[in-house]
């Protein structure tokens, strides 16, 4: 499965308002439940759990919150490029303002982890991120995403 398979254009979001980490999380939680049917809190409780452990801020301005969930029957990726950019206590040091947001079942280990390495590729592509933070709308973005991932997923 490619990553342009599990971001969607309707799971994309070209500029998305959020004050800090926490209020980040909490909207992408939100758009999540819109599109798997779970409670928000459920997926809000579960990031804020795995940022505990460490921060998902990948670097170059690029965050990757990812969780796995019991109630989830597929894996599934929400794209969101911040109104402005958030200390999210990245490696580098440096705010964020893109956020990938992978949520996979429990059981789906391998899928999980093969999405964060494309995810990780695209994101290691200075070309890649600049293109997604010019991209003017969602569709521009999912445009962006697709062409990619068929570039970037061998």
């Amino acid at each position: 499965m490619e990553l342009g398979d599990l971001v969607t254009r309707e799971a994309i979001t070209a500029s998305l308002p959020a004050g800090n980490k926490k209020q980040a999380l909490q909207e992408l939680a939100r758009k999540a439940a819109q599109h798997t049917g779970l409670d928000h809190r459920e997926i809000y409780e579960a990031l804020l759990q795995r940022e505990s452990l460490g921060s998902t801020g990948f670097g170059r301005g690029v965050a990757i919150p990812h969780v796995k969930l019991r109630a989830l029957q597929h894996t599934m990726c929400l794209f969101a490029r911040l109104q402005a950019p958030l200390d999210f206590e990245a490696l580098d040091g440096e705010p964020v303002d893109l956020v990938f947001l992978l949520l996979s079942p429990e059981h789906a280990s391998g899928d999980h982890l093969k999405t964060l390495a494309r995810i990780s590729r695209l994101v290691r592509d200075p070309a890649s991120i600049e293109r997604l933070r010019a991209a003017r709308d969602d569709a521009a973005l999912h445009a962006v995403l697709t062409a990619d991932t068929a570039i970037h997923a061998a």
